[in-house]
């Protein structure tokens, strides 16, 4: 079957959470991104229009990346594979949810300003993933 990339332009709306998979198993960070389009009227006014919702997954160094840089409120540019995730909710509702396992997060440098610390990628990705993981809360227990 074949795989479905794409980029995404967007807000992180909720707080980035680092979590274990299973016993020793490796972190995951996640967070819901919305990217809402924006365009002009007939008028000239700018107005919203419609709004995706979807949940990022980090894995492997990208925890390191995130972790402790990005936060909620961040405007960020995510690529990844994406598809849907179906459930079942607590009320026995059969619901869906747009779900990216990201390749790559950045900071969307036309709305915010970065400074690049160009250190050692290796090190200094791997201490923030140490340091999340600590507190991080086993899903399983």
């Amino acid at each position: 079957m074949y795989e479905t990339y794409a980029t995404v332009v967007g807000t992180i709306v909720t707080s980035p959470v680092v979590r274990s998979m299973g016993e020793g198993g490796e972190p995951i960070l996640n967070f819901r991104l919305a990217g809402n389009v924006r365009r002009t009227d007939s008028s000239g006014e700018w107005v919203d229009g419609d709004t995706l919702y979807l949940t990022v997954g980090c894995r492997r160094r990208l925890v390191g990346g995130v972790a402790g840089i990005l936060d909620k409120g961040d405007p960020v540019i995510v690529h990844g594979r994406i598809h849907t995730d179906e459930y079942m909710s607590k009320d026995g509702v059969r619901r869906s949810d747009l779900v990216m396992r990201a390749n790559a997060v950045g900071p969307d440098v036309a709305r915010v300003r970065v400074h690049l610390d160009r250190g050692s990628a290796a090190e200094e990705a791997a201490a923030p993933v140490d340091a999340a993981v600590e507190g991080a809360e086993d899903p399983a227990g």
